[in-house]
């Protein structure tokens, strides 16, 4: 049975909240172990048990959204191969860059959610012929936090920490106003 837009949409959001929540959570408990100089393999437990208890609760609540994200996912199937190499390079290029530039990975990593975001938001439109505003929020926000994160790592901050958390955070502020909006979309 295929799902309205509308009930797409929604799941979009609650898989967008998701991640802002888990990004988040994840952010300051690392940063909580940082403090408490824990060892390496807790930030690998934070990072995973934060997604993981997130993503148990909603989909274990919301099983009906599994179904509408993989129906949406689909729709990039259809896609010719190029245009979803393209869009492929435009997820991974940037997480892949992080092993030639591992001091610029918080900038690296918004690029990755801007551009991918951004890249889908814009394949999907043309080619599946679906608007989905929620994407392309996610993916503009990422995209303009970039030089606010280079500003406040380069102005105001000595300690490299505080603008890799910023960075984080403002992550998840993209994604939770992505699925802020695509929960409350009308249509």
């Amino acid at each position: 049975m295929q799902n309205s837009p509308l009930e797409v949409r929604r799941a979009f959001g609650l898989l967008f909240v998701g991640v802002a929540i888990s990004v988040g959570t994840a952010s300051v408990l690392s940063e909580v172990a940082f403090a408490h100089s824990s060892p390496l393999y807790f930030y690998a437990v934070i990072w995973l048990g934060s997604f993981a208890v997130t993503f148990g609760a909603i989909f274990g609540r919301f099983r009906h959204v599994l179904q509408s994200i993989r129906g949406r996912m689909k729709n990039s199937v259809t896609w010719s191969r190029p245009i979803k190499a393209i869009n492929g390079l435009c997820w991974a290029a940037p997480f892949a860059a992080i092993g030639a530039f591992p001091s610029m990975y918080q900038y690296l990593i918004l690029f990755g959610i801007g551009l991918g975001n951004t890249s889908t938001y814009i394949f999907m439109k043309k080619f599946s012929g679906l608007s989905n505003h929620e994407q392309i929020i996610v993916g503009v926000m990422a995209l303009a936090a970039i030089p606010m994160a280079v500003f406040i790592d380069t102005s105001f901050v000595s300690n490299q920490t505080v603008a890799v958390i910023v960075s984080r955070l403002m992550i998840a502020i993209a994604y939770g106003t992505g699925g802020v909006y695509a929960l409350a979309a009308k249509k």
